[in-house]
Parts: structure tokens; sequence; C-alpha cells
């Protein structure tokens, strides 16, 4: 009698799976018709006619779903707001994504319009083109969406709707207030935002900010980052003589700009990729606690080293996320006189340098900035932020242009933070896999104003396939990702914190 009564408990669990798992496919099947239907309509940050038109779809699919929205008005592009109705006793979540996405380029696309989704399956070395009538019987997993915003952020965007709808359907009572924020100019930097959140302070209060952008760790587990890594610009250039010179007739005479730019980049890291400027790892500290979350991500370095094609990584850390804690110097670009077929025999007029500073939460943008100009300055150059007039060229031996970029600031919640601990809990008990916990990431998700002006913590929950592409040509998102999305979506919204 027992054995009996045990089958029938195994077979009712069995059968209990397999409803859950056939509802959870016909969820992602309406959710791939709602992606191809938001990815139809272009979203180039460089476009206000295309962010109009995502602002007017999110406005409508939202409200469908029981929310209030708004157009939140900035100083460039509006932001999408919507909550559900609230409730005092309950805390609240705020949910960050961003609705634009990058520029296209047809020509590097292997299919006609990046904006139509082409659907496809894996094969050796390839990808092949699939109907989408063929997710009608079945739905496999491994299949992907190609097109633009498909991963970011679009896709996240229709898996948190569909996830509300899965929770309607299922009668499930969400122990949070909801709340959530859709970025328009993420991908140009999001000036407008410290502005507007300040403006819109009241509307955006909460207790804690999930971000969902970006894509999970590359081997594939449940992944949370309690921070990103800031960013700040320079633009170096050196001057030579006041226009182009026959290199015959003045090389050896008239100092080259090429030579002086790279002889003052040389400076400023070692052998190793350390950077040499005084000060600039100052403040930065790493415990026995912290080295021990770093260790935890499962990274291979032998992996990472093959897919870059290095032999030898820089030392700044011993191991990459090591490496991610220290604020960066990197040379984005270079650029001096003309080269390949146009290479002319000139000592140029000038060479530019663009730099890039990753920041950290210990690493002030500003100041950092300060002491790459400082050191500059020690090399003999005398600096200005315009282009010098032929008066001043003749005046200073060593003469730079600088200009400066806009600081978007690094954050980084502490590691025992309680909404951490429930994020952390809620997305192995859902998943039944341990999480990777990221400490800080290398990229930047403008998230700062949040944190600074609500005084709210902030973590990265990322939803999408890390070999996505995003930015680049073929930008994708494995069908599997979609079903992970929702399961996590869904995990959060229906468990309450203890």
């Amino acid at each position: 009698m027992k054995k009996i009564f045990l089958l029938a408990l195994c077979l009712a669990a069995f059968s209990a799976s397999s409803q859950e798992d056939a509802q959870l496919k016909r969820q992602v099947r309406q959710a791939i018709n709602e992606i191809r239907s938001f990815v139809k309509i272009p979203n180039d940050a460089l476009d206000h006619a295309d962010i109009n038109r995502n602002l007017t779809w999110l406005e409508k699919t939202f409200n469908a779903r029981g929310f209030n929205s708004s157009i939140l008005a900035t100083e460039g592009e509006s932001l999408f707001f919507a909550s559900l109705p609230m409730v005092d006793s309950k805390p609240t979540i705020l949910f960050y994504m961003h609705l634009d996405g990058q520029s296209v380029d047809p020509s590097k696309w292997n299919q006609p319009d990046p904006y139509e989704v082409v659907l496809k399956s894996p094969e050796v070395d390839n990808w092949k083109n699939q109907a989408f009538e063929d997710l009608n019987e079945d739905i496999d997993y491994d299949w992907r969406l190609f097109g633009r915003s498909t991963s970011d952020d679009k896709g996240p965007i229709v898996m948190f709707l569909n996830t509300i709808d899965l929770l309607n359907e299922n009668e499930v009572e969400i122990p949070f207030n909801i709340k959530v924020i859709l970025d328009s100019e993420e991908e140009r930097s999001s000036k407008p935002l410290p502005k507007a959140v300040k403006t819109y302070r009241e509307l955006l209060e909460a207790d804690f900010l999930v971000i969902n952008d970006g894509p999970v760790h590359v081997s594939g587990k449940p992944t949370i980052i309690y921070g990103c890594r800031g960013i700040t610009t320079l633009s170096l250039t050196t001057h030579g003589p006041v226009k182009p010179q026959h290199s015959g007739h003045y090389g050896n005479y008239a100092p080259n700009p090429g030579f002086q730019l790279a002889q003052v980049l040389a400076t400023m890291k070692d052998a190793d990729g350390r950077v040499r400027i005084e000060g600039y790892y100052d403040g930065i500290t790493l415990d026995e606690n912290a080295m021990s979350v770093l260790k935890s991500v499962p990274d291979d370095a032998t992996t990472i080293n093959t897919n870059l094609a290095i032999k030898t990584p820089e030392k700044v850390g011993t191991f990459y996320q090591e490496a991610l804690q220290y604020p960066s110097l990197n040379i984005r670009g270079l650029g001096s006189g003309w080269i390949g077929d146009q290479a002319r025999t000139i000592v140029p007029e000038s060479a530019t340098a663009e730099l890039d500073l990753r920041l950290v939460p210990e690493s002030d943008g500003r100041k950092l900035k300060d002491l790459v100009k400082t050191h500059i300055k020690k090399q003999g150059f005398h600096i200005m932020d315009t282009v010098p007039t032929r008066a001043q060229r003749m005046a200073h031996d060593k003469i730079m242009t600088i200009t400066e970029g806009n600081v978007t600031d690094a954050f980084r919640t502490d590691l025992t933070n309680p909404y951490g601990d429930f994020l952390v809990n809620t997305l192995k008990t859902t998943l039944n896999e341990d999480v990777v916990q990221i400490r800080i990431m290398g990229g930047t998700v403008p998230i700062s104003p949040f944190i600074n002006e609500l005084k709210i913590p902030a973590f990265i929950v990322p939803m999408v396939n890390p070999d996505n592409n995003q930015h680049s040509p073929n930008e994708n998102l494995r069908i599997g990702q979609i079903a992970y999305g929702i399961r996590v979506f869904y995990g959060l919204l229906s468990t309450k914190m203890q």
C-alpha cells in the first residue's frame, strides 16, 4: 500500500511538472510573438521619432496588463514609467531596463533587416533559418531570435510582461509593489538621467533597485551582480607643424606629434599593464571576504585567453575578477596623418589618442582625470582645452589639447545586503542551481543617479545569453533565455521576503 501511495505522489509530481513546463512553453511562444512586434519598431538611440514610437508601444502594452504608465519628460528623450496599484504594507521593487538600441549597419547583418526578427537553429559553425510556424508544435530552447535589441533590452522587457501574464493566470498575489523605469538614452550615456531622477524622486521611491540589463555569466549559471564600473573619457591631441610637412624636407627637424604622443602614452603604464600615474589606485583594498567572492566566480583563464587570442594578460590583478576591482586606463583609439593605401610621406600636423577610464567606487572620475593631466604636465607639456594658435605653438615646446567627457559614477552594493540575500536565495530555489555572485562587472550601466538620489541598494540580475552580440551585427537571444527570464521574474515576483 505504501509503494502505491509513493507511486501516486511521484505521478502527481510528474504531472504537475509537465503542466508547468507546458504552461511555460506557451508563455515563451507568446513572448516570441511580442518580441517580434516590439523589435519591428526601430529604436536607434540617435533617432527621436524612433524613441517616440517605442514609447507609444510600451504605453499600450503595459496598460493592457493593468499598469498605470507615464511618459516622463527630460532634457533629452523621455523616460517610460509604469507601476501596478500600490499597497502601503508591501516593499517596493524598482526595475530598470532600457528601450533604446545601438545604431545598425544592415550591410553587416546576415539578414535583410535587423529590425525584422529571424529565427535560426544552430549548425556546425553556422546558423540555419527556420520558420516561426515550426515553433507551434514544440519549442527548441537552443534556437535563437536574431534582431537588434532582442537581448539588449527588448527581450528582458517582454520577459517581464509575460511573467505578469503568467502570475495573473495563476492568480498569484505579488508580495511587492512594482515600479518600472525604462531609459531612452542608455546607449547615449543617459546624460539627462541624474536631473530626471531628482525631478521624479517621489515617483521613483523604492526599497531596492533591480537592473535587468546585460548577459548572465559565461558559464550560463544564474547570476547576480552587485555593482558596475563607471566611465569617463579624455581626448589627447599633440601638435607638430601648423600643417603637414614633407618628411624629406622636414623630417629630423619638425617635431613629430605622433612620436610625442607615443612617448607620453608609454609613460602611463608599465610593461605588465599597471598604471604608473601616481595615486591612480589609491583607496582600493580587497579583504579576505571580498577575495573569496571574487574567486568563487567560475571563470576559466585558459578559456578567456583563448577567446581573446592572447598568451599573457595584463597583471593589474592576479586573475580576471580581481582586475575588475581597479580603475582602468584604456587607449580606445589612435590617429595621426594617413595610413594604408592613403599613407603619405609627411610629418603630421597632430596626433590624437582617445582614452576611456573605467571607474570603481573608490575612484573619483574627476580626480583620476586630474591625475592624468598632472602626469602629462610632468612630461613637459603645456596643456590647453582648445587648438593652439600660431603664437601659442611658437611659445611652447610641447603642447597638448585635452578635452574631457562626462563622468558616470560606479556603484557597488554591499555583498551582505539583505535584499541581495533575498535575490540569491530566490534564484537558487527557483532554478535549483548555485548562483554566480559578481562583486562588480567591467561594463557600465548608468545607475548611480538612482543610488545617489534615492539612497537604495541596487543589483543587476541579467537575463540573456552571454554570446548575444549586443551592440554588434547579428545580435541574438537564445529562446531558452526567454524561459529562463520568465522563471526568474516569476520567482522574484511570487516569493515573499522573510
